[in-house]
């Protein structure tokens, strides 16, 4: 037990020390840094931390691959029991919108900006080129315009969080496509029309809320016709 735990400790100090040595990618680092200028959050004080040329260390919300470098999660919560935000006793407040220049972080494989409440504008299009996500949170926002037309890209994606928003249009066709998806939540938001005609067909699927939106029709049921290619 105590080899085992002297080994885990040694293990995470080498993380720590190639990724101190040397340090994030200068592009993911401009492409962070434009993502911060976007938004505003005058409350905690998070975007503090994002300072000095090493995005990988003490940056709040991000981590990095600690072989490359290269930044593969973003995990900002308003709603978070993380000191930064807990001992504040305020709830997470942030205004502004989604840079596109978050898309050149192309090693993402995680991107979560839930419960901010004021966050407005689009979902920038340009997400569907980040062939690595797996967890896409947006939840909690006053996000506008419709869900990317080819989400359906996104083949590992796991999880879409788009709740609680004010997106409109119709539900993509493409999202029957998202053949990893195990986790969908499109609830509360402006959404129209009918559901995908092979949504059933998302084998993976264990969740799906679509309640709260102006949708018509019922969930279709599985088939094996015309299953995603996965």
């Amino acid at each position: 037990m105590a080899s085992s735990f002297t080994f885990s400790v040694v293990t995470v100090f080498l993380a720590t020390v190639i990724l101190t040595v040397h340090g994030c990618s200068p592009s993911d680092r401009t492409a962070l840094l434009s993502f911060k200028a976007s938004l505003k959050e005058p409350y905690h004080g998070i975007f503090n931390t994002w300072s000095g040329e090493n995005c990988c260390v003490n940056w709040y919300g991000v981590s990095c691959d600690s072989t490359t470098g290269r930044v593969t999660d973003i995990n900002l919560r308003g709603e978070s029991e993380d000191p930064i935000i807990s001992k504040s006793g305020k709830s997470g407040y942030m205004t502004g919108k989604i840079s596109p220049e978050i898309c050149k972080i192309d090693s993402l494989t995680s991107f979560i900006l839930a419960d901010w409440k004021a966050i407005s504008g689009e979902i920038p299009q340009c997400l569907t080129s980040l062939s690595n996500l797996r967890i896409l949170d947006l939840i909690g926002n006053q996000l506008t315009g419709k869900i990317p037309v080819n989400i359906g890209k996104l083949q590992r994606l796991t999880v879409l969080n788009l709740a609680e928003n004010s997106i409109s249009g119709e539900i993509p066709t493409s999202v029957v496509e998202l053949c990893s998806l195990k986790h969908l939540d499109l609830s509360s938001n402006s959404l129209t029309g009918s559901i995908p005609v092979n949504f059933g067909n998302l084998q993976m699927l264990s969740r799906a809320l679509l309640n709260r939106n102006q949708l018509t029709g019922s969930i279709p049921g599985f088939s094996y016709e015309n299953l995603p290619p996965c």
